[in-house]
């Protein structure tokens, strides 16, 4: 299940990421269980995160959704062929970004 996002709270995020790099990048062959592990490992140290994308626009959109459904992250926004990723941290001692309500 995906985490859902109020259009301010999307917003906060975008801002926040602005100054990251992408931290994993997908290929045209897709989605790997390393790229998967890649992203649920920076998912829990970042809370949010970059994702480039090589591939085209038609690849694109199902291999974001497959991320969203298998990490239970959620989508902040896209520039581009860049994705930012956003998932609390599961300890809420241990998280580092508070959305706005």
């Amino acid at each position: 299940m995906t985490l859902p996002l109020s259009s301010k709270q999307r917003k906060a995020l975008r801002g926040l990421a602005h100054s990251l790099s992408p931290i994993v990048q997908i290929g045209k062959a897709g989605i790997s269980d390393e790229a998967l592990g890649q992203i649920e490992r920076a998912l829990e140290i970042h809370e949010l995160i970059k994702v480039r994308f090589v591939a085209g626009k038609q690849s694109k959109d199902p291999a974001v959704a497959e991320i969203l459904e298998r990490t239970g992250a959620a989508e902040a926004g896209r520039v581009g062929h860049v994705s930012i990723l956003f998932r609390p941290h599961p300890d809420p001692e241990k998280r580092r970004i508070v959305l706005p309500r």
